[in-house]
């Protein structure tokens, strides 16, 4: 098994300092503008887009929510043993807002079309936004790309993309493993 690391160390918080600062470009001080982190990987990138922007606009209030799109899954049903869903955490309205999904792998796209379903739940949003920190291209299975991208991977169906949070996994990085 080969293991090639795409994005680690200062690189890693690098591109999450640039990713806040494209969606400062496009949302300016995020009155209108909420984020939701799609459960249960998404949520770390959300969480630390939304400290990172807290730290650059002290003044402006960032609601960040956490999604769980198990049952909205179009394969829900046929995987074994008996499913065990994340909780959503979403205390604000969407209805109007421009909505941020956040996400740490985007590869085939079924999962960001589960979670657009699950928000629309608590509201129809005036815009939905798209950022990942990595996008494994040429993959969709449906057609689904994002609006900010971390990193770019052209990758195989047999290669993994593994993405490794500190706060979990005691480090940043991404790697891609290959057979």
């Amino acid at each position: 098994m080969q293991t090639s690391e795409l994005l680690y160390g200062q690189k890693f918080q690098i591109t999450i300092q640039r990713l806040c600062h494209q969606l400062i470009e496009n949302h300016n001080d995020f009155s209108n503008s909420v984020i939701l982190g799609i459960q249960p990987r998404g949520i770390f990138l959300s969480k630390r887009i939304a400290e990172e922007l807290r730290k650059i606009l002290a003044e402006a209030t960032i609601l960040n929510g956490n999604l769980d799109i198990t049952f909205f899954r179009d394969d829900f049903r046929r995987r074994e043993g008996p499913l065990v869903p994340n909780s959503t955490q979403i205390d604000f309205i969407i209805e109007g807002k421009k909505v941020i999904l956040m996400d740490d792998v985007l590869w085939t796209g079924r999962t960001i079309r589960s979670a657009m379903d699950a928000m629309l739940a608590f509201g129809r949003p005036e815009k939905v936004e798209l950022l990942v920190l990595v996008d494994r291209r040429y993959s969709r299975h449906v057609p689904i790309e994002p609006n900010y991208i971390g990193i770019q991977v052209d990758s195989i169906d047999s290669q993994k993309v593994i993405v490794s949070w500190k706060e979990t996994d005691q480090e940043d990085k991404v790697i891609l493993l290959s057979e």
